[in-house]
């Protein structure tokens, strides 16, 4: 094993590791896999300090889960607003997480980890639908388990190429370094294109609430459709009145249903009405012109104090 190595192989390095994992599994952006894969790459020389390393990081990995979950089931979607709004790919972590844990159901939980989006989301999530609490947690150490073993395993496996590797990439010094934060300046700015589109593409024209409640007090109303997921439904199944559900899912299956002679205003619960406007966007193309977003969607709604329906809904919870 490559000398640089050799001094992380003790309990100060372990400590190093753990905490590595437990604030990336939290969500700071300190990646953990690169960590894993070269420990993977020293337990093949310190197998009691590598099975040391597992159970503890399994541990951090729980741990960090658990705090998500219990947000989760304290705050509800509140937690689930406030980590897509920070989330660099505010879109898909609206839509596809909810979808995918729809989709597998408790699986998601399982690999979550290995998805982007999901993982950060998954546990408040579970929480947030009252998953039970002995089954989030085995599930949670399966995950954790399948996680940090993979990226152990594939340290093991790549052990020669580390050894050979890492010593030439402390000899590069400065370029090595340079050759790293050039490549996180790519990634973050890909990224931050990625939500100028986004933003561009909310850019369209919004209604707000007391407009809406306005025009729906003089014939013809508009028609007021609620694009929320199924589970989002679930966490709140409050909706406004008369409102029909077309997720963003099914709305091809339900383009025939919605009128094209009056306005159709949509509406979610997610950051920047991001699902309301790619709804928006699929409807114009199919030749709708009188689509608008609904500006703050159900929570603006409610805050101005109007009134609400609640949905009798069959029950999602996972598990």
């Amino acid at each position: 094993m490559a000398t640089a190595l050799v001094p992380i192989a003790g309990q100060l390095g372990i400590a190093l590791i753990v905490g590595n994992v437990l604030v990336d599994q939290l969500g700071v952006p300190v990646p953990a896999v690169p960590t894993l894969i070269v420990a993977g790459a020293l337990a093949v020389d310190h197998p009691w300090w590598g099975a040391e390393l597992f159970a503890l990081a399994v541990l951090a990995c729980t741990l960090a889960d658990t705090a998500w979950f219990l947000a989760g089931r304290r705050y509800g979607n509140g937690v689930m607003k406030l980590l897509c709004r920070i989330s660099v790919t505010p879109d898909s972590c609206v839509n596809e997480t909810y979808l995918r844990f729809e989709r597998w159901g408790p699986k998601a939980i399982v690999v979550a980890k290995f998805v982007p989006g999901l993982a950060i989301i998954a546990p408040p999530l579970a929480g947030a639908l009252k998953m039970g609490w002995t089954r989030f947690v085995g599930l949670t150490m399966v995950a954790a388990s399948l996680w940090v073993g993979a990226y152990l395993v594939v340290g093991i496996l790549f052990k020669a190429q580390i050894d050979w590797i890492l010593p030439r990439a402390a000899d590069l010094g400065a370029p090595a370094a340079a050759a790293v934060l050039a490549a996180l300046a790519v990634y973050v700015a890909v990224k931050w294109w990625q939500r100028r589109q986004f933003h561009s593409m909310l850019r369209m024209a919004r209604i707000s609430v007391s407009e809406l409640y306005e025009r729906m007090l003089v014939p013809p109303a508009p028609t007021v459709v609620d694009v929320r997921s199924p589970s989002a439904r679930t966490l709140d199944p409050r909706r406004i009145p008369g409102a029909l559900h077309v997720p963003l899912t099914d709305v091809d299956l339900h383009v025939k249903d919605l009128p094209r002679d009056r306005e159709v205003i949509l509406y979610c619960t997610c950051p920047n009405e991001a699902t309301a406007a790619r709804v928006a966007k699929i409807l114009i193309s199919r030749g709708f012109t009188r689509v608008r977003p609904l500006h703050g969607g159900l929570d603006a709604w409610v805050a101005a104090g109007y009134a609400l329906e609640t949905v009798e809904l069959i029950a999602t919870t996972p598990g």
